[in-house]
């Protein structure tokens, strides 16, 4: 097995057979071609070679991610992708590792979706909190504002959509991907896809949702994404939503973080029952679909201030990516033992101080933990994470953080 940088020149074409072959590209036009290749010059690329041809790829790309109030690079694994004969040969496995550790000496962490529970935890990834897929009658919402007259959104707009929803309202844990051909990708992958939203007087896009209407008339539709600066600008996009009922019987909706959608739809338990045998059922679906991973343990704890007091132990990590990275990798994993203060001002420096009680985790398991996606004592019972009962609960009460949602899906 060969890992190395992915050649535009020597590598487009097996590439493309890879992705045929997984069906993320079908029956792509020329622009929708030139926009795959702009996705791989925006970032760093990567393939995997078996008997001398690119089987396996993997594509990232820098971005950040809110932690409270502070910003943290975020390596974003955007793509991988095996062919149809090098299955089970562990072409993504390593080659993922790779990205992970050229990545990891200027990012604080990195993330990416999954296909699978349990595949990516074999590289230090910890499975993120539930995002909730909303199905619901668009006429049902029971938003009562007029919204004003939008303005179109197209796929040649995609420098300012990406504008936009790197400017849009986040939350704890909401990350960011930095290259607009992200944005680009995205916007041409539905040939029946559109926008609506609104400019200010400068003619920046203030709010907008950009909706793949690939089944015809009537729907399902799925918003794909939505940017807003305020909740009263998300409000009056709903209501442009409430709009489209007249004639899409169904919208498809991650709901945005901090907010309960079910708060603004009508008779929704009535819904769901009148039409659970339908294509066009409505209801909730909660899946966890993202994962996170911290690479620098120091920059990440630098970054944490909370609103406790001063808690510190000695934290012995360890990390399963170290087994997947070839021997020359410069960076070994984040794994070793820390003495970790958590606080108004947390740190990690290396070492072990025997008077202080231990914590020992997975990095998979201390991502999701410091994140505050569940309690120590929840991830002491189900995952990698023990420690005294007295250290677990004090824990729990250092890290009360709100639900992480990266609300931007890569």
């Amino acid at each position: 097995m060969i890992i190395r940088l992915y050649s535009p020149k020597k590598d487009k074409q097996a590439v493309r057979r890879v992705l045929r072959e997984v069906s993320w590209l079908r029956d792509e036009g020329p622009e929708g071609l030139r926009a795959w290749d702009a996705w791989f010059r925006s970032g760093r690329a990567y393939v995997a070679e078996l008997a001398g041809a690119p089987e396996c790829y993997v594509t990232t790309m820098p971005g950040t991610l809110k932690f409270q109030d502070d910003e943290l690079s975020l390596c974003c694994v955007t793509g991988v992708a095996t062919s149809r004969v090098a299955r089970k040969q562990g072409l993504a496995g390593r080659t993922t590792a790779r990205a992970v550790a050229e990545c990891a000496a200027s990012t604080d962490l990195a993330a990416l979706g999954v296909f699978e529970q349990g595949y990516y935890d074999r590289l230090g990834f910890g499975t993120g909190v539930y995002e909730f897929d909303v199905r619901f009658d668009p006429a049902d919402l029971t938003v009562t504002r007029k919204p004003r007259v939008p303005v179109r959104i197209t796929q040649n707009d995609w420098r300012d959509v990406h504008d936009a929803r790197l400017r849009s309202l986040r939350c704890h844990g909401g990350a960011t991907v930095i290259p607009p051909e992200f944005t680009l990708h995205r916007m041409t992958r539905s040939k029946n896809a559109f926008g609506l939203g609104y400019r200010d007087k400068k003619g920046r896009i203030t709010h907008h949702f950009w909706c793949d209407a690939s089944e015809p008339y009537a729907g399902p539709w799925r918003i794909m994404w939505v940017t807003y600066e305020n909740y009263d600008q998300l409000l009056e996009l709903i209501a442009l939503m409430k709009g489209l009922g007249d004639q899409v019987r169904t919208l498809i909706m991650t709901q945005p973080p901090h907010v309960q959608l079910q708060d603004l739809i009508r008779r929704p338990g009535r819904s769901r029952i009148a039409r659970e045998d339908s294509k066009h059922r409505t209801g909730i679906i909660a899946q966890a679909f993202w994962q996170v991973r911290v690479n620098d343990i120091p920059a990440c704890l630098a970054k944490t201030h909370l609103r406790a007091d001063a808690l510190t132990f000695n934290l012995a990590l360890t990390d399963p990516i170290t087994a997947f990275l070839d021997k020359s990798s410069r960076w070994k994993g984040a794994a070793g033992n820390y003495v970790v203060t958590l606080g108004r001002k947390s740190s990690a420096v290396r070492g072990t101080k025997r008077s202080l009680p231990t914590l020992s985790a997975s990095v998979n398991a201390f991502t999701r933990m410091w994140l505050g996606v569940l309690p120590a004592t929840t991830l002491a019972a189900t995952d990698d994470l023990s420690a005294d009962a007295a250290l677990l609960a004090r824990l729990d009460n250092a890290l009360v953080l709100p639900k992480p949602h990266l609300n931007w899906f890569f």
